[in-house]
């Protein structure tokens, strides 16, 4: 008898389901950690850049320190990047099509690049005019994604974060936060869509992959207990 009461007065572990409901929150939360300092920092690096070639235009009042980046820029980007990348895996299953294509870091990191190199290429190569540079990047993120992506719900949420994101920053333009040299879309460049789309089917790529890094850590978890 008093084993017994001893026995029921003792801890009592979770069952399986609590704990896998706990285990996939805390799991999503770092993923979401972890895509806003990657979308911080690649914020920081591309902006960083526009600003140097005179493409983007801030008032000197909202300059921030090192990266001559305006402090509120750097925090947007990383936020989206966090929901882009919980996003697309989440998209992914809901429609019942798990993404295997090209599902490992190394593919990751060369998409990251090409990402990077298409920003690098919008403020660095001078084109004739603003429609050979649109044509072109348009040409290089098609070609991203159907190098490291080929899903059509990756293309499809690559062009609405496209379309959002252009609205949002035709919005801020037209409100003097800051501005765009030459604009030949509206209030700002013609190119900037694909960059977004770009950036896009990056960030998803990123938060696929750490979807898969996560689901093989429960696994093995599940397996050992």
């Amino acid at each position: 008898m008093a084993e017994g009461e001893t026995e029921s007065l003792g801890p009592k572990k979770p069952g399986p389901y609590i704990s896998s409901v706990t285990s996939r929150s805390v799991n999503l939360m770092i993923r979401g950690v972890v895509l806003f300092f990657i979308g911080v920092f690649l914020a920081l690096v591309l902006n960083l850049l526009q600003i140097q070639r005179n493409v983007t235009l801030f008032p000197p009042d909202v300059i921030a320190s090192i990266f001559s980046s305006a402090w509120w820029v750097p925090p947007c980007c990383g936020t989206a990047s966090a929901v882009i990348g919980l996003l697309y895996p989440c998209i992914d299953r809901h429609l019942g099509e798990p993404h295997k294509f090209k599902r490992e870091w190394s593919s990751v990191m060369r998409c990251v690049a090409v990402f990077v190199g298409i920003n690098h290429a919008s403020a660095k190569v001078d084109f004739d005019n603003n429609i050979q540079l649109s044509l072109t990047l348009a040409a290089l993120s098609i070609g991203l994604w159907w190098t490291f992506d080929r899903s059509r719900s990756g293309f499809g949420l690559g062009v609405g974060i496209a379309f959002l994101a252009t609205l949002v920053t035709q919005l801020l333009v037209y409100n003097g936060v800051y501005q765009y040299t030459s604009p030949d879309f509206l209030y700002v460049r013609s190119w900037l869509p694909c960059i977004f789309f770009a950036g896009g089917i990056t960030m998803g790529n990123i938060g696929r992959q750490l979807a898969m890094y996560e689901c093989k850590v429960i696994a093995e978890k599940s397996h050992q207990e």
